[in-house]
């Protein structure tokens, strides 16, 4: 008789098959549907029996998919919450009403499933999704909100047919998979826009409107532009700047859910949802202050899109100096991200602890470059706890660069 796997070994078991793209980056990629429908009819189809809000888009689709789960625990529904990737523990992508998936659910799907996902050699990616709608379906909830991996068209994600189909902006991020222009990006996030099901978008510009305006129409789509219809929002726990976009996304998104009369979403538990976001979710990282003299913030945003504003927001931020813990992946444009770094911080470079993390030199070495001055260290704790020493009451620390920074930090 085999030997069950504890729950430390059956995940690392799920890394590394196909591995976790997070990890890997382009071999962990797959451009593919096939095994994620075969998956699905082999556990009886569970994205069929729930309701879903599928949210996609290149930045904000994780704080979107929180404060939607936010709101509707508020309402009193049941709420399923699928997102990626994880902070701490993989248990973080699948909650209800806050509440992490169990580990002996997590063992005991994968112990059940096991010889069909090495018969058919599933990703890491497909077989979350899988367990994710699994749980949901079993756990009976009142409605999930899906948060797409990579894309859209083609992530394992876009099985579900949901209510509403929510695309929160377009940036050059993936160029690898996605293609390396806004249309072509835009191209493949709507491909999340399916027939007769409303859309509604967050952010767009003159070269992804019409993309998003002709799927629409092919699909017979009821399309939505948030930015333009909705002005008032609420005050909410989740500070960045860049949450006014998306605090306006899931407003316009939850007046269409309740428009089809599924749903009702009271004032207060808008009120109360936007206040009770982490709370409510358990959602870390996203401007989030660690300490206050001196200040520290970190925060996951790590393309150009996303460090635009939360540097801008750096900026207007009050402070006698500025320190930074920066470290990247591999596969970032630093020519693209590092000019949007402020010169006159001092800069304590480190690399996440993964194989895709770049390496401390190259990034020293390139930010010196771009006249971005300081040290190199052997550990993204290592560059924090130096970061802290030399920081007075009235400085302020900002960590980023990296989903997986943060990470390590939290």
């Amino acid at each position: 008789m085999k030997q069950k796997m504890n729950y430390q070994e059956t995940v690392e078991w799920m890394f590394n098959q196909l591995p976790m793209y997070q990890h890997q980056g382009a071999s962990a990629y797959k451009k593919d549907l096939t095994n994620t429908l075969l998956l699905s009819n082999y556990l009886g189809n569970p994205e069929k029996k729930i309701k879903c809000i599928h949210v996609g888009g290149t930045n904000g689709k994780g704080s979107t998919s929180h404060l939607l789960a936010s709101v509707l625990q508020e309402a009193g529904y049941k709420v399923g919450l699928y997102t990626s990737p994880h902070l701490k523990d993989f248990r973080e992508r699948i909650k209800i009403n806050g509440v992490e998936i169990s580990k002996t659910f997590v063992t005991e799907f994968i112990d059940e499933h096991i010889d069909f996902f090495k018969t058919n050699n599933l990703s890491f990616f497909e077989m979350t999704v899988g367990l994710a709608l699994d749980y949901f379906a079993k756990e009976n909830v009142a409605i999930a909100i899906i948060e797409v991996g990579m894309g859209g068209r083609l992530d394992a994600t876009n099985i579900i047919t949901p209510l509403v189909s929510v695309i929160t902006n377009i940036g050059l991020d993936h160029t690898q998979f996605l293609g390396n222009t806004l249309e072509s990006i835009a191209t493949e996030k709507a491909g999340i826009i399916k027939n007769s099901i409303p859309v509604v978008i967050g952010e767009y510009n003159s070269e992804t409107k019409p993309v998003f305006q002709n799927k629409a129409n092919s699909t017979d789509s009821a399309i939505y532009y948030a930015a333009d219809l909705i002005e008032e929002t609420y005050p909410s726990d989740l500070l960045g700047d860049y949450q006014l976009h998306n605090k306006r996304t899931v407003i316009q998104t939850l007046t269409v859910l309740q428009n089809q009369n599924e749903f009702k979403i009271p004032e207060a538990a808008l009120q109360n949802g936007f206040l009770n976001v982490s709370k409510n979710t358990g959602l870390q990282g996203r401007w989030q202050q660690l300490n206050d003299f001196p200040k520290v913030i970190c925060d996951t945003a790590h393309n150009k899109h996303g460090l635009e504003i939360t540097l801008h927001q750096v900026k207007n931020t009050t402070f006698d100096r500025l320190h930074i813990v920066l470290g990247v992946l591999n596969d970032k444009d630093l020519d693209e991200i590092l000019p949007l770094f402020p010169k006159n911080a001092i800069y304590y470079f480190c690399k996440p602890a993964i194989p895709r993390g770049l390496e401390t030199s190259i990034l020293a070495e390139k930010g010196h470059y771009y006249n971005l001055i300081g040290e190199a260290f052997n550990s993204v704790s290592a560059a924090y706890a130096a970061a802290l020493e030399s920081a007075t009451k009235r400085d302020f620390i900002y960590i980023g660069g990296s989903t997986f920074v943060v990470a390590e930090i939290l």
